[in-house]
Order: C-alpha cells, then sequence, then structure tokens
C-alpha cells in the first residue's frame, strides 16, 4: 500500500465446494488472501482501501461471516465481527452479507483497483458492480471505471522473499516430508499396491503434524514412474521394478514437495542404476549454481546439458550434444523444467524473469531442484532394458547469503545410502 497508495486491493476467500449431495471437499483458503490476512474462513472478503482523507494510512477492511449459534453448533465456531477486529486486526469489519452495499464506498477514492478475475464468477460481478455504482456516482464528469489490474505480481514478489518465520514453516514442512519418504523407504515390499505407500506416506503427514497435502501424492511403480503427474495409485509393486514417490506434505499453508526414487526391492538393477546415476549427477551440478547472483534459467540449462551428454553416452541418442540440446531432442526423455519456486504453493507465486532478463537467485528464496529421465513404455527405439523405467530426485532448496540449504536433505538419495536402508527395512 506505500507502494500503491491510491490503489484498492481486493482478495476473495476461497469458496466452499460440493463434492456430493450434503458433503463438501476439503476447505483451503486461498494463498493470497491467507498471506495477508491469517484468516482461514470461507465466505470471507479482504479489502485494503487507500486513505479515506489525505495523510491518513490506508484501511484494512474484512467481510466475513455473521456469529450464528445454531450453525456453530454443527459446524465449528465462527470469529465473526468482532473477531475479524480484535484477534485479526481489521481496521474496519462486516458482515459479507454487506459486501455489495459497502464495496463501492471502499473503492470510491481508488484510482486503480488490483482484484483478480476470473477465480470466483460471483464474486467478479459483485466487483464489477461496485465499480459500475462507481462510476455512475460521479456523475456527468467523463470519467471512466478505475482500472483493474491483477494483484498476483504485486504479491507474489512479496511472497517469493520469505521470512525468518515462514522459512521456519517450511522446514518443518519439510522435516515431516522427509520422514514419511524415509518411512516408505524402509516400509515398501513386492506385492504392496501403490495406495497402501500412499497411505502411509500421507498418515505420516498428518501423524506429525501436517493438516494435509501439499498436493496429491503421487506413488508410482514400474512403468508409472514414466507418467509425469501419475495419479491412480492403484497398482500392485514388481520386484525389479522402481517406485517414484512425489509427496509433500503441508503445514502451517507452507508446503514440501520431495520426489525420490527407489528400487521395489533390495537393489537397483545395472540400467536403473546406470539412469539413477546420471539423474543425481545432473541435480548435484545443478545445485553448485544454487547461489545469489545465479540466473535462475541457467539452472535448468546445466541440467539438460549433464542429461544430453548422458543420453548419448547411453546409446539413446545419437549426434553432437550441442545439437541435441539446440533441436530439443532431449525433451524425449526429460520433458520438464527443473524446478519451480515454492512455498505456500507447490508451484508458487513470484517472476522467473524480471525486466526482460532471467531472475538472478536471491536469499530468501525457495525452489525445487528435480531433474527426471524418462524412457517410455511404448519407446520401441529405445534399447529394452531402459524402457519403462521413470527417475526424479527432487529437493527444496532455500537461498542464503552465501550459498543454500537444502531443506530436505533428510531423506537419502545417494544409491549406496538407498540400498542399505532397503537392506535394513
Amino acid at each position: 500500500m506505500k507502494a500503491n497508495p491510491t490503489s484498492a486491493f481486493l482478495f476473495a476467500a476461497n469458496r466452499e465446494f460440493i463434492r456430493n449431495p450434503d458433503v463438501d471437499y476439503p476447505f483451503r483458503q486461498e494463498s493470497n488472501f491467507y498471506y495477508l490476512s491469517g484468516f482461514s474462513e470461507a465466505e470471507s472478503f479482504l479489502v485494503l482501501a487507500p486513505a479515506s482523507k489525505p495523510g491518513a494510512n490506508y484501511r484494512t477492511i474484512l467481510f466475513v461471516r455473521r456469529r450464528d449459534p445454531e450453525k456453530e453448533m454443527w459446524e465449528g465456531e465462527r470469529y465473526g465481527v468482532d473477531g475479524a477486529l480484535h484477534v485479526f486486526g481489521a481496521d474496519e469489519a462486516y458482515p459479507i452479507d454487506e459486501l455489495e452495499r459497502k464495496l463501492p464506498e471502499l473503492l470510491k477514492p481508488a484510482e486503480k483497483v488490483h482484484y483478480r478475475l476470473g477465480h470466483d464468477e460471483r464474486m467478479d460481478r459483485t466487483v464489477l458492480a461496485a465499480l459500475e455504482t462507481c462510476r455512475r456516482s460521479q456523475g456527468r464528469t467523463g470519467k471512466s471505471l478505475s482500472a483493474v489490474a491483477d494483484p498476483n505480481e504485486t504479491v507474489g514478489e512479496m511472497r517469493l522473499f520469505k521470512s525468518a518465520d515462514e522459512i521456519e514453516l517450511l522446514r518443518k514442512a519439510c522435516s515431516i516430508s522427509a520422514d514419511a519418504h524415509v518411512a516408505a523407504m524402509k516400509e515398501v515390499r513386492p506385492g504392496m499396491n501403490e495406495y497402501e505407500v500412499e497411505a502411509l506416506v500421507d498418515y505420516t503427514f498428518r501423524r506429525k503434524g501436517c493438516q494435509r497435502v501439499g498436493y496429491g501424492s503421487i506413488v508410482a511403480g514400474g512403468k508409472n514412474s514414466t507418467c509425469l503427474h501419475y495419479r491412480a495409485n492403484n497398482e500392485v509393486l514388481r520386484d525389479g521394478e522402481l517406485l517414484l514417490i512425489d509427496a509433500g506434505g503441508e503445514y502451517d499453508y507452507y508446503t514440501a514437495d520431495i520426489t525420490r526414487t527407489f528400487p521395489v526391492g533390495r537393489q537397483f538393477s545395472k540400467p536403473q542404476a546406470a539412469l539413477y546415476d546420471l539423474v543425481l549427477k545432473a541435480q548435484l551440478e545443478v545445485l553448485k549454481l544454487a547461489k545469489p547472483g545465479t540466473p535462475y534459467a541457467s539452472m535448468h540449462q546445466r541440467a539438460i546439458e549433464v542429461l544430453a551428454d548422458g543420453m548419448l553416452s547411453l546409446g539413446l541418442l545419437k549426434g553432437k550434444a550441442e545439437d541435441v540440446i539446440r533441436s530439443g531432442a532431449f525433451r524425449r526423455f526429460y520433458p520438464h523444467g527443473t524446478g519451480h519456486f515454492l512455498g505456500m504453493d507447490v508451484h508458487d507465486v513470484g517472476l522467473y524473469q524480471k525486466n526482460g532478463e532471467p531472475r538472478q537467485l536471491e536469499a530468501g528464496m525457495v525452489f525445487t531442484v528435480e531433474p527426471g529421465f524418462y524412457v517410455q513404455p511404448g519407446d520401441a527405439e529405445a534399447p529394452a532394458e531402459y524402457r519403462n523405467i521413470g527417475i526424479r530426485i527432487e529437493d527444496d532448496i532455500l537461498v542464503t547469503a552465501n550459498g543454500f540449504e537444502n531443506l530436505t536433505a533428510g531423506v537419502p538419495k545417494e544409491r549406496s545410502e538407498i540400498e542399505a536402508l532397503r537392506a535394513s527395512g
């Protein structure tokens, strides 16, 4: 608001959605709304309004559900207007059913409105109607509607840099998630179903304090590991195959994102080991670049270089490395990026480019490093021993003043460590 003193910022809470007749999907607050308010109830709305008179401060206004003893008996206690004021520190608070009446008045001093259209069609209509009411109230001045801008870039640049408190929450989420991956490495046996492993991982998240998963856990055995966002989690695990687990727990709205790949049996086969060592080499090479001043895009480029060399040396591709990279032929086995920002959302906000240039890493950023290698079951040109193998190794990295901290170092990833853990489980 200091940078935008004549702007209003509007944030709608997430809605509750019906799963079937009288059962809702589990509710999770919209990230920007929670980041700015700490308020976790549905049917609420946050307004950051310009000062009503020169020299005054901006105003924080929360619209919330009314207290209702009968509904609270069924659904739990609400904060109500008094809670919005005294617990959450709002300057003003009103019942949500007064939003349509109050919003035009709050927007009247604003020269620009920051609101994300398309997130909630019903709320879009309310906001646009309020802007039209403001325009009409100006009479025949010739003024148009206030400009509407997406607030995600402004708030995203704030969320990109984690405070000390946020980093502690991420450490907690990563520590719990690491424990869940280690538990799976110890407990997996041939003959188990993927959903049994999913249940073990998600149980460990909840048992240790995560309120929910950060995203649907991916538990992919054998050929399923070559599907990047595999979600069925319903096939039997077989000795001799690999298991890829991509899962992270969410702790107080901050999520981890970890991937490990390990044998369903005790050891990697020779072809599995060759591809695994290549992916691990790519990740370790990328981590050497994780420090302030490194262009973010250069880390993906380094992963491509290492993996492309490996594709050639293993006979999966032919030619020169520079040609494989220039033509995009490497995407046959490595079709995704090497990472993404991480925080309240698993694919978190923040600009990857600034002023048309690749963004440089700065202290306080958190991102994933997750190179992979996937040989599809139907790839008839690939040697048979490599088909059905999918490998991804993913860690969560905090940029520090002098380098980085691996928040998920608690999960083994050296092949010898994994095989030792599998043998002792």
